[in-house]
């Protein structure tokens, strides 16, 4: 993504800070109902104090932004993690505008915030709204202006701050007419491994599959068979697609020890338009195992020493967790999506 000064009134060029250098936000929740969600991903050597940041929410084309709309955040991201932060909707009486967030996606929570919209806006998104990730200390009064905040800095932005696209962005130039699909809207976007960076500087248009690879917000529950699981009045039954929650592939410049051998290992093409890919540098590979999005074993083969491979991982959409098994017993993780 880029660092650089956002001026609101100007459309500034693209800009992009030292690759790994800072926290981004790696994958953008946006599920049906209250299921909202943001994983952060630290592609730097040292662990991240999140108190010395806050999200804030660009309400439908707001050019501007409120500390009302803003959280500051809490924890710790450790070097090469990730943090999931999500709506604050635990209560399994709630309904309506206060519904809970799906069990699926409240197991994947790092922590959750903003649970009374008149304190706190900012995890309220509906496909239409821009997402800023920024450091610094929130003011005190719910009216102040976010760029007040104290050591305030642009860290990343999703979406385009101050156009409202009506529904959500879609997949068709210019993006903001409603042509082709929402995909800012009941869905999951997955940073791409190649972004290495945040987005600091506003954009002229904003694509969200340049950066991002898009999946649906649910998925079918099978069962240990890879069957669909039906209800009792014989419909397919729902399941949050939030598995690819809890880690991020970057091909950061600072890699850990663990992800430059990971790097060496390239499976593609992703995302796989029908469900077949290739594994490159797995001649120490011994096993391949393949996950679905609920972490079921749905495909299993053995390696002798061949430097490529080939594997279908399934026809189902959706993300899929490729786990490579080297000779030592060394497991690599790749994350593959599915369309």
């Amino acid at each position: 993504m880029k660092k650089a000064l956002l001026f609101f009134g100007l459309l500034a060029s693209t800009a992009y800070a030292q690759d790994c250098s800072k926290i981004f936000i790696s994958e953008y929740v946006e599920g049906w109902s209250n299921n909202k969600a943001l994983e952060i991903y630290n592609p730097t050597n040292q662990a991240i104090n999140l108190s010395e940041y806050f999200v804030a929410r660009y309400s439908n084309g707001a050019a501007s932004a409120t500390v009302d709309r803003a959280v500051q955040l809490s924890g710790t991201i450790q070097p090469y993690d990730v943090y999931v932060a999500v709506i604050d909707k635990q209560d399994p009486a709630g309904s309506g505008q206060e519904a809970p967030v799906w069990d699926s996606l409240q197991v994947r929570a790092d922590g959750f915030y903003s649970p009374d919209y008149n304190v706190s806006q900012a995890f309220y998104w509906n496909g239409n709204d821009a997402i800023m990730l920024a450091k610094g200390t929130l003011p005190g009064t719910a009216s102040a202006n976010i760029t007040t905040s104290a050591n305030f800095q642009i860290i990343d932005i999703f979406g385009k701050i101050g156009e409202d696209p009506g529904t959500a962005w879609t997949t068709t130039a210019p993006y903001n007419t409603g042509q082709g699909v929402g995909v800012t809207i009941d869905h999951s976007l997955i940073r791409k491994s190649t972004v290495l960076t945040g987005v600091t500087a506003q954009v002229t248009v904003f694509n969200a599959l340049a950066e991002y690879d898009s999946i649906p917000a649910v998925t079918y529950l099978f069962d240990g068979n890879g069957d669909t699981i039906v209800s009792g009045n014989g419909n397919p039954i729902l399941f949050g697609n939030w598995f690819s929650l809890g880690s991020h592939d970057c091909d950061c410049n600072s890699l850990s020890t663990d992800a430059k051998t990971q790097a060496e290992i390239v499976v593609y093409p992703n995302p796989s338009l029908d469900g077949m890919v290739y594994i490159k540098g797995a001649v120490d590979v011994r096993e391949v195992q393949v996950l679905n999005a609920l972490g079921q074993l749905v495909g299993r083969t053995t390696n002798a020493a061949n430097p490529q491979m080939a594997i279908k991982l399934g026809a189902d959409r959706g993300v899929y967790i490729v786990r490579l098994i080297d000779q030592n017993g060394t497991v690599t993780t790749k994350r593959v999506v599915v369309k």
